[in-house]
């Protein structure tokens, strides 16, 4: 790695929210804080803890990081886990870099404890395997230029925090069947506002261990398969000539117009105006 600026050597504890480095964006729901971060150029770290254990995704760059007696090397689109308190120094690589990162406050931490799972091991992702893509996909949520769907959050963070959480693996072979009841409940009530609380205390298991086994036997994550719904909705409600895109996309529990119209071009491949016009309706 070429010449770092060395910047300080004294040990320090950084509060929530706080980083090294220039905050582009940040924002902050369902128990956790997201943090866009950049450095323009390369340098040595202090030596430093964090207050909130934290996932940091590196988007661009390359990064050193001494923890603990290892040294590792990171670039881009590999993913680690950190808990809370633990010191380490950092060396940013030649030509900066550029961090996602996501802290968790102390909700997350007890609804690990509820299901026996732990925030105290560090880990990484470094092949592109699940913990990277959840990563990406919170990080298109919380910066994909519109407002964040609050459900699809949540509903990613449980998955993300249960992979970090090192929570023993489900062997179950057939769905259980209060997955049933979770599916109707969603099928019923997609267009209201759902929380993982609500759906956790239909199922009667914890909201981590709901994510997990979600997507394990639908095949995606729980926001995305209410977004599906209310798209399908949508389509179908589009069909009424009357009705304003504000109107459809309040009906069927999106934020504002903006974020339906994302989400809906995401699933479908169009705009709702495109779609409209291609079943001869007027935009």
């Amino acid at each position: 790695m070429a010449s770092a600026v060395v910047v300080d050597s004294r040990e320090k504890t950084l509060v929530g929210g706080s980083f090294f480095g220039a905050v582009q964006r940040k924002s902050e729901m369902q128990g956790a804080i997201f943090t866009d971060l950049q450095h323009a150029v390369p340098r040595k770290l202090p030596m430093h803890a964090h207050e909130l254990p934290f996932f940091a995704l590196l988007l661009r760059g390359y990064y050193g990081e001494q923890y603990g007696r290892e040294r590792k090397q990171f670039s881009p689109f590999t993913v680690m886990f950190r808990p809370a308190g633990i010191p380490h120094q950092d060396e940013i690589g030649p030509d900066g870099l550029r961090f996602f990162e996501i802290e968790l406050r102390a909700k997350w931490q007890a609804r690990m404890a509820e299901c026996s799972g732990s925030l105290r091991l560090a880990c990484e992702d470094l092949r592109g395997g699940e913990m990277l893509w959840l990563t990406v996909k919170l990080f298109r949520e919380l910066f994909g230029g519109v407002a964040a769907d609050s459900f699809a959050v949540e509903s990613l963070l449980a998955e993300l925090v249960g992979y970090a959480g090192r929570l023993p693996k489900e062997e179950m072979r057939q769905s259980p069947a209060w997955l049933a009841r979770v599916l109707e409940k969603l099928q019923a009530q997609h267009c209201e506002k759902v929380t993982l609380d609500d759906l956790s205390g239909e199922a009667g298991v914890h909201p981590v261990h709901l994510s997990r086994v979600f997507r394990r036997f639908v095949g995606e994550g729980i926001g995305e398969y209410v977004h599906r719904l209310r798209i399908r909705t949508a389509c179908e409600r589009l069909l009424a000539v009357e009705a304003s895109l504000s109107e459809v996309s309040f009906a069927t529990g999106f934020a504002d117009q903006s974020h339906f119209c994302r989400v809906f071009r995401r699933i479908t491949g169009m705009t709702p105006q495109t779609f409209r016009k291609g079943l001869g309706c007027p935009a």
